[in-house]
């Protein structure tokens, strides 16, 4: 026994040892992603640095980068599951060595350094997601050197793989967690070899610990490695219901434990601030009313209120935060994040198709809970051909690949993405800080195409993606350079 888990502690290790083909471009990746990393904390440093403030006020109000959230920095500064618990029930836990870490540092040196420990993990996270990346075109779909190479780091040059692990949200470690997730299923398939259950366990709490939703493409791809198998009742049982009902139910204590005070807390405050408030409004109506008879005053009070009420309503509705979100289809603890109104089509090619790949340059990442209309359009026509010739390439590389299984085993993870954003309309109005969820299966497509072609054709794709990679790094990173140089006390 002692011997059998040396070895898988071993095997487990060696995955993360760098080839030697491997060395040298993770270099330049480690570099690229250190640099925006050090412009992306220069934004918001001064502010966040500083110990002994209103931690929670402090960063969701001066954090605006696109629509994601600093609730990791608060986490890291004043440790309690924060996250919406039940689509990130573990990601808590997760953090709470590294807010050790920056407990012990705020302690030594008066300093909050979560910004900086978080840039760390990011780097590391954007580092090994592209050497596994890089492996699945090399070593699955079995590319030369150059091809993957190439493919490899084009994909690091959209928009929001880059901003994915520039920001304190938790998309790194889902895209991270997902590609590994393919690369340790696609090696078992190549080998023969089924998805172990205790393989499972471990792949199924990191990725569903972190976004609850990611756990579902854990079992696709267990399905598609373990065939039959994965329907037998050792495997069924021990690897796919045991664990997820051990996750909900943690997920329903954790909500117990700590959201369900904070709702009821919040509630009573919500209820007593609207006493006093009703209590002013009426001592001021009764002192400045002609009315004398005090049921008079009532009455005329409760018209009076109901008028407030009703105006405040309709304020509200009018803000961003409720505009944009789109209609719901329910009210129920997931339905209440759908939306049935936001346009499909405009979704697709601007904030799917688009928004991740290039920047737009109008409302440059800016949050569209707090003013970012849902649809921002393109100012040059140029952006709509390259959108157009990277989903042309898209689609040509699926259909190369077709009859891949491994190919097939990534899509399926896309196609629930496609059911839970374009069908429910999950986070569609800002479907684009989701994008390390998915964006991976285009490098990934564009492996099956390369693989399929041979002498001028090859060049010539060559030739066009390498120009694209060239556009579109010179693009975004001026765009970010823009964005992170403005420090937001200015």
């Amino acid at each position: 026994m002692i011997r059998i888990i040396k070895d898988s502690i071993g095997k487990f290790l060696n995955t993360f040892r760098i080839k030697k083909e491997e060395r040298l471009p993770a270099i330049v990746i480690t570099l690229l992603m250190a640099a925006l990393n050090v412009l992306a904390v220069s934004k918001f440093h001064t502010a966040f640095s500083k110990t002994h403030q209103a931690i929670w006020g402090l960063f969701v109000n001066k954090y605006t980068v696109s629509g994601f959230d600093p609730i990791t920095y608060c986490v890291l500064t004043e440790w309690e599951p924060k996250y919406e618990i039940y689509r990130h029930p573990l990601l808590a836990y997760f953090e709470y060595p590294l807010y050790l870490l920056n407990h012990e540092l705020t302690l030594a040196l008066n300093y909050n350094a979560a910004q900086v420990i978080i840039a760390v993990i990011l780097v590391f996270l954007a580092s090994y997601t592209w050497i596994f990346l890089y492996r699945i075109l090399r070593e699955i779909i079995a590319l030369s050197r150059t091809d993957a190479l190439l493919i490899s780091l084009f994909s690091y040059s959209f928009g929001y793989v880059m901003l994915t692990f520039m920001v304190p949200d938790h998309f790194a470690l889902s895209m991270f967690m997902l590609v590994t997730c393919l690369y340790v299923c696609g090696k078992a398939m190549q080998k023969g070899r089924q998805l172990k259950i205790w393989q499972t366990w471990i792949i199924f709490f990191f990725t569903a610990g972190t976004t609850l939703s990611n756990g579902i493409k854990v079992f696709l791809n267990a399905l598609f490695v373990n065939g039959r198998s994965f329907f037998r009742p050792k495997y069924l049982l021990s690897g796919v219901i045991v664990p997820s009902l051990m996750i909900w139910c943690f997920a329903e204590w954790e909500h117990e434990e700590y959201a369900a005070p904070r709702e009821r807390a919040s509630l009573s405050k919500r209820i007593k601030k609207g006493k006093e408030e009703r209590a002013k409004h009426f001592k001021n109506f009764s002192d400045t009313t002609s009315i004398k008879d005090s049921t008079a005053i009532a009455k005329a009070f409760d018209r009076k209120m109901r008028q407030i009420i009703h105006a405040k309503y309709v304020a509200d509705h009018k803000q961003p935060w409720h505009t944009h979100k789109g209609k719901p289809m329910g009210d129920g603890k997931f339905m209440k994040w759908t939306d049935e109104t936001t346009s499909r089509t405009d979704a697709l090619v601007e904030n799917i198709f688009g928004e991740p790949i290039q920047l737009h340059k109008q409302h440059l990442l800016e949050d569209v809970l707090r003013g970012r209309p849902v649809v921002v359009r393109y100012d040059n026509a140029l952006n709509y051909v390259v959108e157009g010739i990277i989903i042309l390439f898209f689609i040509a590389g699926i259909i190369a690949g077709i009859r891949s299984r491994f190919l097939l085993m990534a899509l399926s993870g896309v196609a629930f993405d496609a059911v839970i954003h374009l069908g429910l309309g999950f986070g569609l109005n800002e479907a684009f800080i989701m994008t390390g969820h998915w964006i991976f299966i285009i490098p990934i497509a564009y492996g099956y195409l390369f693989s399929r072609m041979k002498g001028i054709k090859l060049m010539t794709l060559r030739t066009l993606l390498l120009t694209l990679m060239c556009f579109l790094f010179a693009y975004n990173i001026t765009l970010f350079i823009s964005f992170f140089s403005k420090s937001c006390l200015s």
